[in-house]
């Protein structure tokens, strides 16, 4: 069963994902960690391309959540974009 956080997450992935609107940099790093911690954890994995400077940053915008739960990662990625698209 769907839980009331995962209905509130996926809504918010999809709202963020169709947003036209560009934001900012560190909003998108943020976003990314966020949702990586949330599916993911503390399962660090850098992409194969170790040599990009925007995986590297994406990478280590993910590493310095380690730790975070799942449910409080979901909570702050909800919040995030909630405060994000109202602000545009």
């Amino acid at each position: 069963m769907i839980s009331k956080l995962d209905i509130e997450f996926n809504d918010a992935v999809k709202k963020i994902s169709e947003t036209k609107e560009k934001l900012a940099p560190d909003i998108l790093l943020r976003l990314y960690a966020y949702y990586k911690q949330a599916i993911k954890g503390d399962n660090f994995s850098l992409n194969s391309d170790d040599d990009n400077l925007r995986n590297a940053f994406k990478f280590n915008a993910w590493v310095q959540l380690k730790g975070m739960n799942e449910t409080e990662a979901k909570q702050n990625y909800i919040k995030l974009v909630n405060t994000t698209l109202n602000n545009l």
